[in-house]
Protein backbone atom coordinates (compact mmCIF):
# COMPACT_ATOMS: atom_id res chain seq x y z
CA UNK A 1 0.00 0.00 0.00
CA UNK A 2 1.20 3.60 -0.84
CA UNK A 3 1.08 5.83 2.11
CA UNK A 4 0.94 9.57 2.55
CA UNK A 5 2.35 9.68 6.04
CA UNK A 6 1.61 13.33 7.60
CA UNK A 7 4.66 14.12 9.61
CA UNK A 8 4.60 16.99 12.72
CA UNK A 9 8.31 16.27 13.49
CA UNK A 10 11.07 13.84 12.58
CA UNK A 11 11.26 12.79 16.18
CA UNK A 12 7.65 11.10 15.77
CA UNK A 13 7.81 10.08 12.37
CA UNK A 14 10.65 8.33 13.07
CA UNK A 15 9.20 4.89 14.33
CA UNK A 16 5.40 4.92 12.02
CA UNK A 17 8.18 5.27 9.24
CA UNK A 18 10.12 2.04 10.45
CA UNK A 19 6.74 0.21 11.42
CA UNK A 20 5.13 0.64 8.01
CA UNK A 21 8.01 0.02 5.95
CA UNK A 22 8.13 -3.33 8.36
CA UNK A 23 4.37 -3.99 7.15
CA UNK A 24 5.71 -3.40 4.00
CA UNK A 25 4.42 -0.30 3.13
CA UNK A 26 5.58 2.62 0.54
CA UNK A 27 5.79 5.42 2.35
CA UNK A 28 6.15 8.99 1.38
CA UNK A 29 6.05 11.82 4.32
CA UNK A 30 4.03 15.19 4.52
CA UNK A 31 5.00 18.22 6.05
CA UNK A 32 2.44 20.73 6.54
CA UNK A 33 1.71 21.97 10.09
CA UNK A 34 0.66 25.73 9.96
CA UNK A 35 0.31 25.91 13.36
CA UNK A 36 3.79 25.70 14.96
CA UNK A 37 4.93 28.86 16.47
CA UNK A 38 7.43 30.39 16.75
CA UNK A 39 9.11 30.60 13.39
CA UNK A 40 12.60 29.26 14.78
CA UNK A 41 10.33 26.19 15.93
CA UNK A 42 8.79 25.86 12.48
CA UNK A 43 12.15 26.05 11.13
CA UNK A 44 13.92 23.90 13.59
CA UNK A 45 11.48 20.54 13.33
CA UNK A 46 11.73 21.32 9.27
CA UNK A 47 15.37 21.27 9.26
CA UNK A 48 15.04 18.17 11.90
CA UNK A 49 13.38 16.19 9.16
CA UNK A 50 15.33 17.20 6.21
CA UNK A 51 17.87 15.24 7.99
CA UNK A 52 16.14 12.58 8.69
CA UNK A 53 14.96 12.28 5.31
CA UNK A 54 18.27 12.61 3.96
CA UNK A 55 20.11 10.01 6.47
CA UNK A 56 16.83 7.46 5.85
CA UNK A 57 16.63 8.07 2.14
CA UNK A 58 12.90 8.90 2.64
CA UNK A 59 10.80 11.03 0.30
CA UNK A 60 9.19 13.73 1.60
CA UNK A 61 6.44 16.45 -0.18
CA UNK A 62 7.15 19.74 1.97
CA UNK A 63 3.89 21.87 1.83
CA UNK A 64 6.24 24.94 3.16
CA UNK A 65 3.32 27.33 4.22
CA UNK A 66 3.55 29.34 7.44
CA UNK A 67 0.47 30.86 7.52
CA UNK A 68 0.48 31.52 11.42
CA UNK A 69 -2.21 33.69 10.80
CA UNK A 70 -4.72 31.71 9.24
CA UNK A 71 -4.24 28.91 11.63
CA UNK A 72 -4.89 30.93 14.67
CA UNK A 73 -7.93 32.87 12.79
CA UNK A 74 -9.28 28.96 12.66
CA UNK A 75 -8.14 28.39 16.12
CA UNK A 76 -9.52 31.30 17.92
CA UNK A 77 -12.55 30.46 16.08
CA UNK A 78 -13.22 26.64 16.66
CA UNK A 79 -15.02 25.47 19.54
CA UNK A 80 -12.14 23.38 20.00
CA UNK A 81 -8.91 23.73 18.86
CA UNK A 82 -7.05 20.74 18.44
CA UNK A 83 -9.79 19.17 16.34
CA UNK A 84 -9.76 22.40 13.95
CA UNK A 85 -5.97 21.44 14.32
CA UNK A 86 -6.03 18.25 13.05
CA UNK A 87 -8.59 18.65 10.44
CA UNK A 88 -7.08 21.23 9.35
CA UNK A 89 -3.44 18.82 8.55
CA UNK A 90 -5.39 16.05 8.05
CA UNK A 91 -7.48 17.14 5.15
CA UNK A 92 -4.53 18.70 3.50
CA UNK A 93 -2.79 15.40 3.80
CA UNK A 94 -5.86 13.62 2.31
CA UNK A 95 -6.27 16.06 -0.53
CA UNK A 96 -2.74 15.61 -1.48
CA UNK A 97 -3.43 11.59 -1.28
CA UNK A 98 -5.61 11.70 -3.39
CA UNK A 99 -3.93 13.90 -5.92
CA UNK A 100 -0.77 11.99 -6.10
CA UNK A 101 -3.00 8.47 -6.39
CA UNK A 102 -1.31 7.26 -2.65
CA UNK A 103 -3.77 4.39 -0.94
CA UNK A 104 -4.41 6.03 2.00
CA UNK A 105 -3.05 8.38 4.18
CA UNK A 106 -1.89 8.84 8.14
CA UNK A 107 -0.15 10.74 10.62
CA UNK A 108 2.44 10.36 13.39
CA UNK A 109 0.38 12.52 15.19
CA UNK A 110 -0.77 8.74 16.14
CA UNK A 111 2.71 8.16 18.33
CA UNK A 112 1.93 10.90 20.72
CA UNK A 113 0.63 10.35 24.31
CA UNK A 114 -0.23 13.46 24.44
CA UNK A 115 -2.50 13.89 21.30
CA UNK A 116 -6.24 13.44 21.90
CA UNK A 117 -5.66 9.74 19.79
CA UNK A 118 -9.79 9.15 19.46
CA UNK A 119 -10.37 12.62 18.87
CA UNK A 120 -7.98 12.55 15.82
CA UNK A 121 -8.85 8.82 14.92
CA UNK A 122 -12.42 10.22 14.31
CA UNK A 123 -11.09 13.01 12.19
CA UNK A 124 -9.04 10.95 9.90
CA UNK A 125 -12.20 8.31 9.55
CA UNK A 126 -14.32 11.39 8.24
CA UNK A 127 -11.91 13.06 6.17
CA UNK A 128 -11.49 9.96 4.29
CA UNK A 129 -15.17 9.80 3.07
CA UNK A 130 -14.97 13.39 2.19
CA UNK A 131 -11.75 13.04 -0.12
CA UNK A 132 -12.32 9.11 -1.16
CA UNK A 133 -9.15 7.81 -0.16
CA UNK A 134 -8.38 5.29 2.84
CA UNK A 135 -7.60 7.04 6.34
CA UNK A 136 -4.63 4.52 7.81
CA UNK A 137 -4.98 3.75 11.30
CA UNK A 138 -2.96 2.36 13.46
CA UNK A 139 -2.14 2.95 17.03
CA UNK A 140 2.10 3.92 16.81
CA UNK A 141 1.91 4.94 20.75
CA UNK A 142 3.35 1.41 21.91
CA UNK A 143 6.20 2.91 20.23
CA UNK A 144 6.83 6.37 21.34
CA UNK A 145 10.23 5.66 23.42
CA UNK A 146 11.60 3.82 20.82
CA UNK A 147 11.09 6.95 18.92
CA UNK A 148 12.90 9.18 21.30
CA UNK A 149 15.81 6.58 21.03
CA UNK A 150 16.23 6.49 17.48
CA UNK A 151 15.79 10.60 17.53
CA UNK A 152 18.54 11.07 20.23
CA UNK A 153 20.86 8.36 18.17
CA UNK A 154 20.65 9.92 14.59
CA UNK A 155 20.58 13.34 16.68
CA UNK A 156 17.50 14.82 15.42
CA UNK A 157 16.24 18.25 16.77
CA UNK A 158 13.53 17.14 19.89
CA UNK A 159 11.09 19.97 20.61
CA UNK A 160 9.35 20.36 24.33
CA UNK A 161 5.61 21.15 23.06
CA UNK A 162 3.26 20.10 20.52
CA UNK A 163 3.68 23.28 18.45
CA UNK A 164 0.81 25.53 19.17
CA UNK A 165 0.94 28.76 20.83
CA UNK A 166 -1.53 27.29 22.56
CA UNK A 167 0.74 24.06 24.08
CA UNK A 168 3.41 25.87 24.34
CA UNK A 169 1.61 28.89 26.96
CA UNK A 170 0.12 25.45 28.67
CA UNK A 171 3.89 24.13 29.51
CA UNK A 172 5.31 26.53 30.51
CA UNK A 173 2.88 29.19 32.04
CA UNK A 174 1.50 26.63 34.45
CA UNK A 175 5.28 25.86 35.55
CA UNK A 176 6.10 30.03 36.08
Amino acid sequence: MRILAHICCAPCFTYPHKRLEEEGHEVTGFFYNPNIHPYQEYKSRKGGLEKYAELRTVKVIYKDEYDIESYLRGALDAQDRCRFCYALRLTETAKTARSLGFDAFTTTLLISPYQKHEMLSEAGRKIADDYGVEFYYEDFREGYGESREIARGLELYMQKYCGCIFSEKERYYKNS
